[in-house]
């Protein structure tokens, strides 16, 4: 019986800052971020695993979130066999190979850019407001970006379908190359039981492929990654085309310096949104960074940024999207096995903008900024 996981701590300093009401011309809340918060993230995880006289190994992975928020709850649960030769098979609820063979910007501590780890401190743009106030629509909703896909992250899914059932292989290692394939019958997120579900209700029949190369040539390090993934669509609407997603990533370390990026899209089909409603699109992002490795500490400068087109009642809107602009700058030093503090200082920005928003309803934006410092502690 093997057993592990993490218990991230931050506290941050944060400077939040929107002028919807400024543009609507609505009253609404304005934001009040500034001061101190606190964010964690914890988790344990079980790894349990049987080794058979052939090499053969049966294994199980189940991830319980720590969270009060919403949780506790299992989020991944899998089983596994692996071998040096077969390679490995999972079968159960995780993320695809496309996702788990990606590669992105190099990053040193946990606050991390390139997922929506920032919205704890920094809150989604205000374009429900904007649009809502421009149609004379009340109850409009965009709480936040897609989840798993471009616009938030390089690690996407088709249609950002997260820990759904599915059935993963991947390669043995040849030469620093694997190559993964996975399928899912349908795409509702941490959906459990693909028989529970309506597939012509959502997205079904999910396919993924991951490549991921690694190697070291002379005093160099190159990992490089790729990853295309396809769903059948529910609509039935004429011209509706299946979701897609496909991302490309590298890092090349050299010395005590490691650069690396991505690039990533998720095409939609403009999912509609039902009446009064407000939702994302396709969209696209993109990341860039470096880190240095100084002995006990390290320091990173990196970027993601991306675009997400906006729908509203059903309909695209012409030329609008949300942009998303995040930097952040942090070192991390190691104070022991399994303990790490982090500082970091993080900027972002949140707008919508375009089309009938940029023309009619400029300057919907929500910008922050975040000193914040961490213990990680991993056992």
């Amino acid at each position: 019986m093997t057993w592990g996981g993490f218990f991230n701590t931050h506290v941050g300093i944060g400077d939040i800052s929107d002028n919807i009401t400024a543009v609507t011309g609505v009253a609404s809340p304005k934001w009040d971020g500034e001061g101190v918060d606190i964010h964690t993230n914890p988790e344990i995880i079980f790894t349990p695993s049987v080794t058979l006289d052939n090499g053969m190994t049966f294994g199980i992975n189940i991830q319980l979130e720590g969270n009060i928020t919403g949780g506790p709850w299992i989020d991944e649960s899998y089983a596994s066999i692996s071998s040096d030769t077969f390679g490995r098979l999972d079968v159960g609820n995780e993320n695809s190979a496309g996702y788990k063979l990606m590669t992105a910007a190099p990053e040193v501590t946990s606050m991390s850019i390139n997922s929506p780890s920032t919205s704890t401190f920094i809150p989604y743009t205000g374009v429900d407001a904007i649009l809502g106030a421009f149609y004379g629509v009340t109850g409009s909703t965009l709480t936040a970006l897609p989840f798993r896909q471009a616009g938030l992250s390089a690690y996407t899914e088709v249609g950002g379908n997260n820990d759904v059932s599915r059935i993963t292989y991947y390669t043995p290692d040849f030469n620093g190359l694997t190559v993964g394939i996975s399928y899912a019958n349908q795409g509702a997120v941490n959906a459990g039981n693909s028989f529970s579900i309506n597939k012509n209700a959502v997205l079904s029949d999910i396919f993924d492929i991951g490549v991921n190369y690694s190697n070291t040539f002379g005093s160099t390090d190159i990992t490089l990654s790729a990853r295309w993934g396809t769903g059948d669509t529910p609509s039935v609407a004429v011209g509706a085309s299946d979701f897609e997603t496909w991302g490309v990533g590298f890092q090349v370390g050299f010395g005590n310096f490691t650069v690396g990026g991505s690039y990533a899209e998720n095409d939609n089909d403009e999912t509609p949104a039902p009446a009064g409603v407000v939702s994302a699109g396709d969209s696209e992002g993109w990341s860039l960074g470096a880190t240095y490795n100084a002995g006990v500490w390290s320091f990173e400068a990196l970027t993601y940024q991306s675009d997400t087109n906006l729908n509203f009642a059903g309909a695209r809107i012409p030329g609008s999207k949300t942009e998303r602009e995040a930097y952040r700058i942090g070192a991390s030093r190691a104070l022991g096995p399994g303990v790490d503090w982090d500082i970091y200082l993080v900027h972002e920005t949140r707008n919508a903008t375009g089309g009938i928003i940029g023309l009619l309803l400029p300057g919907d934006e929500v910008e922050g900024t975040v000193l914040g410092t961490a213990i990680n502690l991993s056992f």
